[in-house]
This record gives C-alpha cells, sequence and structure tokens, in this order.
C-alpha cells in the first residue's frame, strides 16, 4: 500500500507524538516531551488540536477513567496519576522517582477488566532500566516485569488474556498470557522480532480480529501481523518516525514524530489519517473501585 492516501489532521508539528486513542469520536494523543494531552475530532474545521490537560511533566500515554467524565488516568512522568481540565495531577503511584538514574514513563494502556500498565525506561535508554507496572483497580501499584530498555504497548486482545508488549531497542515484541482475574502474567513468549532495517517496534494495537497493528519507529510504516505472528499487511507511511496507530470512524489514525530527525519532512510530527475499513474495540477504560 502506498503513502499517498494519508492527511494530516491539523497543520500543527509535535515533537514526540505518541498514545492514540479513538474514544467517544475523538482522536486522544500526546506530545510526550513537551507533556500535553491533545483532542482532534473529524470536521472540527481549521483549528488544531484541543489541549485536555498539561501536567507539567513528560506524558506517555492516557486512558479514560470509567464513570469520571473528562478524568484520564496517565502514564506521567515518574509514575501513574489522574488528571482533569485545569487540575493538578493526583498521583496514584510515582514508582520512579528517586530512582537511581533520571527516569520516565514511557506508553500505557488498560486492559479489559480495567487495570492499568505502564512501562517506565531510563531518560537516556540505559539497556535493562525499565519496566513494566499495573495499578490495579483499587488503586495499588506493582512493578510487574523488569530488564526492559525502551518498553512499548502494551496492547491486550479483547478476552484480556493476552499481552503484548515491545522493547523497542531490541526489536522485539513478546506476547505473555494474563490471568484475566488476578492480572497475573506468564512468561514472556517471543512474538515478532524486527530486523534492524526494519524499523522498532513502537506503538501497538489490537483489532477486533485479533490482529495486532504495530507503528514502526524509522521505517515509515505499519505492520499488521495476526496471533501466529504472521505479517499479514504492511502500511506505508510518509514520515519515518511513526510511533502510534489507532482505529476509528472509518479512518486509520497515527501519531508522528519530529524527534530525533535532523531534516525533518513536511509531515514529521503531524498526526495523519486514511480511510480504513478496520475495526477496533472501544479503548478500554480504567475501572476504579467503588470507595
Amino acid at each position: 500500500m502506498d503513502a499517498a492516501h494519508w492527511q494530516p489532521c491539523s497543520p500543527e508539528r509535535h515533537q514526540l507524538g505518541e498514545g492514540a486513542r479513538w474514544y467517544e469520536g475523538r482522536l486522544y494523543f500526546v506530545d510526550l516531551l513537551r507533556g500535553v494531552l491533545h483532542s482532534w475530532a473529524p470536521g472540527a474545521g481549521p483549528g488544531g488540536p484541543r489541549c485536555e490537560a498539561e501536567p507539567g511533566v513528560p506524558l506517555g500515554a492516557v486512558a479514560p477513567v470509567a464513570g469520571r467524565p473528562g478524568e484520564w488516568i496517565a502514564a506521567a512522568g515518574p509514575g501513574v496519576a489522574l488528571l482533569r481540565p485545569g487540575g493538578e495531577p493526583r498521583w496514584l503511584a510515582r514508582p520512579e522517582e528517586g530512582a537511581p538514574r533520571p527516569m520516565r514513563m514511557n506508553d500505557a494502556a488498560c486492559d479489559p477488566r480495567g487495570r492499568f500498565w505502564a512501562t517506565s525506561m531510563a531518560a537516556d535508554a540505559t539497556p535493562g532500566a525499565g519496566s513494566l507496572h499495573r495499578v490495579d483497580r483499587d488503586g495499588s501499584p506493582h512493578r510487574v516485569l523488569t530488564g526492559l530498555t525502551v518498553p512499548n504497548g502494551p496492547a491486550f486482545d479483547g478476552a484480556g488474556t493476552t499481552m503484548y508488549l515491545a522493547d523497542s531497542a531490541r526489536g522485539l515484541i513478546a506476547s505473555h498470557a494474563v490471568d484475566p482475574d488476578s492480572g497475573q502474567l506468564g512468561p514472556a513468549r517471543p512474538f515478532v522480532r524486527l530486523g534492524p532495517d526494519e524499523g522498532r517496534p513502537d506503538g501497538m494495537t489490537v483489532d477486533d480480529r485479533g490482529f495486532l497493528w504495530v507503528a514502526l519507529w524509522g521505517a515509515g510504516r505499519v505492520h499488521c501481523y495476526d496471533p501466529a505472528g504472521g505479517l499479514r499487511e504492511s502500511v506505508a507511511v510518509p514520515t519515518p518516525h511513526v510511533s502510534s496507530v489507532a482505529f476509528g470512524g472509518g479512518r486509520m489514525y497515527v501519531t508522528t514524530a519530529l524527534h530525533r530527525l535532523a531534516e525533518p519532512d513536511r509531515l514529521a510530527g503531524a498526526v495523519l489519517a486514511r480511510p480504513s475499513r478496520v475495526t477496533a474495540p472501544p479503548v478500554a477504560r480504567y475501572r476504579p473501585q467503588p470507595r
């Protein structure tokens, strides 16, 4: 598939666009290093994306909070916080605060049972310094995997029994069995390994067929894999640093980045869209237990 069908959603260009989520008729995404949560609605006219939250720290990814309109749970700065427009972050956990080296949260998603999973990494991408964290519905934090370098995802199948997790620096996507009741992870199983000329696996999402879509940083592509790890589709994107992918409203969306491009092209950092027949489940929400 050629890259000609992509169109920018707005004139804005983002330093490090990430975390695309389609929710209630709008596309939500972050500019990670600038620490801004944006949203954009198709047909909104010439105006740019709307700022939904700006917590004052790097912002990796968010998920909506069930029963609390306008509230988001976020992988932010050194941990996980609840965000509301115009308000200060309400921290649930700051597991990377005071670490031996500067750390930040990187990517995140909820599973279908309403738990929030977030990754962390060293600011300088020190090998093995990153982790995967889980915040349960009661707000309790758990560090569930260590030894990661640049962890991206996670993404879950519709049943919540399989989690996909990329370590971008290693070019590896692993799958884990998940106990949907407890959130306990099974051991990592290699799912896809990408060669050095294929780009690095970044943000991911699972469609309604159970196929995994992966943004390939540095390669200007999005790959689609079936549940056995077979490559089913490769979609070209007209700028190299593709960072996340989402589906909604008859479109496929990707975020891209200006970050680490010495000579950015005219679409670097844009949020891009193209028509698509692919559909995906509604974005999973964080479901806090009643107090």
